[in-house]
């Protein structure tokens, strides 16, 4: 069969497998993919992120084979790292033979059975501290080849490997959706699609198209200002980034602006600002007084390059590094009109963008968010005016992020009053399509006046 979609070139495959090994030996760590991923070589990149999110789709299953099939692991995790990788491409390439002829996904990478084998061999003969366990490598993946059908029927009995997601997450998932969880772990191994928010200050959706259409991208139009590209690409790929025609913005994050519905004139906050997506919506659709907020000051100058961008940097528009809960560091007492808190939470609903999440999440983390949600929530309403309204948004699924807060949320503050919102949004798509939407929680309060 032909070597695939990620076309070698003057980049080995052997390069590409040993670069995804050391972005997978630093998830199971404990880092974030991005970060791992941020500090490849750049010539690598692309291809070596393609096969680690496609490793992290598939990290269960080839751990529990790796277990089955190497009694005693050597004592150096990048050979470990190595071996999933390897697995999981090389379970990858027997899928396509077996499928004969059927369309593949295409942000799989799928390569030749032989030259998966052969390419992680010389990765690990070609590293100083790794050759020594070449011979282990080759044999184990050969051992799968003989016995793969045996082997996956075995493991398959597991529910992280049947699933590709930690069992706590499994429990979870099956306990608040007992009808949708399988759908929802299914759904996290589809790569979300690429959306466009169109800024509507310098652009509109149907210009956008054209110009799509001009540049041979097809995409497709939601709401009034998205737009569903065919086949993600690239940003600089694609036509108006540099003159701030567009952001990428999931669906289910563009309706933030919608539901604080913001007038000209009024004083409205984001707490939770960065990467800024959320902050820009609300400056295009109206002419506001804006303070955003955010902890984390080189995450805050993403914010202030993205307005730059947008031409969305005007008088009235204010930057503040500032814990959100922390009122007496950032609050001057005046009120707000509106306040949008994108809380941080575990990110349970975004892991088909980021596939690592699962593995780098514990089962403590969704009680210890929980608290840190109540934390900035229960500060953030004392700035908001009378009559004034607060959205609560997180991108989770988990409901201790999302409508349990709501509720408790009411009852800690009688003067609250819970308005129309969607409430929770589930990344499910009916006939095997995949979803437009990330999960996504959103609660709208109003403070009484």
């Amino acid at each position: 069969m032909p070597e695939s979609s990620s076309k070698l070139s003057r980049i080995s495959l052997s390069d590409t497998m040993l670069s995804s090994a050391h972005n997978v030996d630093a998830v199971l760590s404990g880092s974030s993919l991005s970060d791992s991923l941020a500090a490849t070589p750049g010539e690598l990149r692309a291809a070596s992120q393609a096969i680690s999110f496609h490793v992290m789709r598939r990290l269960g299953l080839v751990r529990a084979v790796s277990g089955m099939l190497v009694e005693r692991t050597p004592p150096y995790p990048l050979f470990n790292a190595l071996l999933l990788v390897a697995l999981a491409l090389l379970d990858t390439a027997c899928q396509a033979l077996a499928q004969a002829g059927e369309p593949l996904r295409r942000d799989i990478p799928v390569y030749a059975v032989h030259t998966v084998v052969d390419q992680a061999v010389e990765a690990a003969a070609g590293h100083r501290k790794m050759r020594t366990y070449k011979g282990l490598l080759n044999g184990t993946l050969r051992r799968f080849l003989r016995e793969r059908e045996a082997i996956l029927a075995q493991v398959l009995q597991q529910p992280e490997a049947r699933w590709n997601h930690p069992a706590w997450w499994i429990k979870q998932l099956q306990h608040a959706y007992p009808q949708e969880w399988e759908r929802l772990l299914e759904a996290a191994d589809q790569p979300g699609p690429m959306t466009l928010r169109i800024n509507l200050r310098r652009s509109s959706q149907a210009a956008m198209q054209e110009a799509l259409e001009a540049a041979g991208l097809e995409s497709q139009p939601l709401g009034e200002a998205g737009l569903v590209l065919g086949h993600p690409r690239p940003v600089q790929q694609i036509p108006g980034f540099a003159q701030g025609w567009w952001s990428v913005q999931d669906a289910s994050a563009q309706q933030a602006a919608g539901l604080i519905d913001p007038k000209p004139g009024m004083r409205v906050l984001d707490a939770c600002a960065a990467p800024g997506g959320k902050t820009a919506h609300l400056l295009e659709w109206a002419d506001v007084q804006l303070q955003a907020l955010d902890a984390d000051a080189g995450r805050l100058e993403r914010v202030e390059q993205n307005l730059q961008r947008l031409g969305l940097m005007r008088p009235g528009v204010t930057l503040h590094c500032a814990d959100a809960a922390d009122l007496d560091s950032w609050w001057d007492g005046r009120g707000f009109d509106a306040v949008l808190a994108d809380v941080p939470c575990t990110a349970s609903g975004i892991v088909r963008r980021h596939p690592d999440i699962r593995w780098l999440r514990r089962e403590a983390d969704v009680a210890k968010t929980a608290g840190l949600q109540r934390k900035i929530v229960d500060a953030l309403w004392k700035t908001v005016s009378p009559g004034g309204c607060l959205l609560y948004s997180s991108c989770s699924i988990f409901p201790q992020e999302g409508e349990r807060q709501a509720e408790q949320f009411l009852k800690r503050h009688a003067e609250a009053s819970r308005l129309p919102a969607p409430g929770q949004i589930l990344p499910l798509a009916d006939a095997g399509r995949i979803s437009l939407y990330d999960g996504f929680f959103y609660a709208l309060f109003a403070k009484s006046p």
